[in-house]
């Protein structure tokens, strides 16, 4: 419907002034508009939940305070040295349990059985078989030496195993370490169970008074068998030797878990210069085992106690030589190698050990939302501000359009259908809620409104019967011209 209030030439004068004094809807001001607000922060709370949430899929959970160890058998070296350990894990409130078992053959199979609830445990370089790869453990440091000493009874110098063939020898009892160790060395020789050399089950104190007694020709000792009183009590039996191995770095080469170690001359007696010479030995390690579901700040904690326990240098070994990662039959773990690397994180270093356990999943949480926050934050008020301009840049692009209409030279209701617009426009704008440190800009836009309107209001409006006439005017013009020239072509 046609507005009376547009003026034309043929129209009431007034009705502009009427039109002008109707009322207008006020602009609605704000000290901030929380939808755009909302709608600006939307995108970057959406990425800080993504971010948080993979922080919360990846960070650890807290470590357990409860720690289970397979040892060996109560009162030997592995059992001793896990005593040792729980007294130092329990400065920092982590229990550990201690599991007496058979040995370390005994503590691999624990180990890589999911339903024993062991943790951690001793274990003897040599046990597994060829091929295993063992993925679900991994080694936290190998701790120390477990030196094989062969003592024979004869006249006749052995240095190499393969002499002993045919023989009577103690290998240790089924199960052992040692046993399994001997059985590999022996194999290597061509001396197998079955064969002419007597293989018997044999360890330890027992052992050593067989081979007294002229029961067996000798006797395999590693671990605690094999300890210093043991040895030096044989080397002073008549008729006892020790055997030097003179393929020792051979052995060390084709059996990676394998380290050829030196027996300095008189370790045992220095008065009676025991052994009379340097001894060539050949010993596996002893690797401080874990499952990889280890917590890694308890990984940690494992490797302190590990380092103040076996870190003291004794006949086979210098100080701080173990614990070491070296790489024999279990991978070295990942939080291992970070602690032999760069030892404990600053915060362990610095806090007690649950505050700094604490504080360390508090940062894996933090670091991701502070990294996407603070560029985002930045973005918050230019986002903004596009958002609030970008509704008034519309409706300068609505102006643009009904000017360019108006240039064509519009007739009476093509204008009045542009002055409609132009309402609507300032309607709408009115109605926008729109914040106070945009005011200035809304009122620009009022202006520009009100501009474009007197200008559409003033043009001089196209009347549709002057220009028919004059186009009628036009062809008969034409046609008369048409018609004379006919005429003086024909005469």
């Amino acid at each position: 419907m046609t507005d009376p209030s547009r003026s034309t030439p043929d129209r009431d004068p007034d009705l502009p002034s009427k039109r002008r004094s109707q009322p207008r809807i006020v602009a609605r001001f704000v000290a901030i508009s929380w939808r755009d607000l909302a709608l600006t922060f939307g995108p970057i709370l959406l990425v800080c939940a993504i971010a948080l949430y993979a922080a919360v899929r990846l960070i650890q959970p807290a470590p357990p305070s409860t720690l289970t160890i397979a040892a060996g058998p109560k009162g030997s070296s592995f059992w001793t040295n896990a005593q040792k350990y729980k007294a130092i894990l329990a400065r920092n409130r982590v229990t550990l349990n201690i599991l007496e078992t058979q040995g370390s053959l005994d503590n691999l199979t624990r180990l890589e059985d999911p339903k024993s609830n062991v943790d951690a445990g001793f274990v003897q370089g040599g046990l597994t078989k060829p091929g295993a790869t063992h993925d679900n453990l991994e080694s936290l440091g190998s701790v120390s030496y477990v030196p094989l000493a062969v003592f024979y009874r004869g006249a006749t110098v052995v240095n190499r195993l393969s002499e002993l063939k045919g023989k009577r020898l103690a290998i240790g009892a089924e199960g052992s370490g040692t046993r399994v160790l001997a059985l590999n060395l022996l194999k290597a020789n061509g001396i197998e169970p079955g064969s002419d050399t007597e293989l018997l089950p044999l360890a330890g104190d027992e052992a050593a008074k067989a081979l007294e007694d002229s029961q067996i020709d000798a006797v395999f000792l590693t671990g605690d068998s094999a300890q210093p009183p043991t040895m030096a009590k044989l080397l002073r039996t008549p008729g006892i030797r020790f055997m030097d191995f003179a393929q020792a770095d051979a052995y060390a080469r084709r059996f990676p878990y394998l380290t050829e170690i030196e027996l300095p001359m008189g370790a045992f007696d220095f008065a009676r210069n025991l052994p009379p010479r340097t001894m060539h030995m050949i010993a596996p390690t002893a690797e401080l085992v874990a499952r990889d579901s280890l917590h890694p700040a308890l990984s940690d904690l494992l490797i302190e106690a590990a380092r103040e326990v076996h870190g003291r240098a004794n006949l086979l070994q210098r100080a701080n030589e173990f614990p070491a990662p070296l790489v024999h039959e279990f991978r070295i773990s990942d939080n291992a190698e970070r602690y032999y690397k760069s030892g404990k994180s600053f915060l362990y270093r610095t806090l007690p050990f649950w505050v700094a356990s604490l504080a360390d999943r508090v940062l894996v949480v933090l670091v991701p939302l502070i990294v996407v926050l603070i560029p985002g934050l930045r973005l918050v008020p230019g986002l903004y501000r596009w958002r609030v301009k970008s509704r008034i840049y519309r409706w300068y692009g609505a102006l643009i359009a009904i000017e360019r209409e108006a240039i064509s030279g519009p007739d009476t209701a093509q204008r009045d259908a542009l002055l409609d617009r132009i309402d609507a426009i300032e309607t709408a704008v009115n109605r926008m809620k729109m914040p106070l440190a945009f005011a200035d800009q809304f009122y620009v836009l009022r202006e520009h409104i009100g501009f474009v309107r007197q200008r559409l209001a003033h043009a001089p409006v196209a009347q549709p019967d002057a220009t028919e006439a004059r186009g009628a005017a036009r062809r008969d013009a034409a046609l008369a011209d048409s018609r004379a020239d006919t005429e003086q072509g024909s005469t």
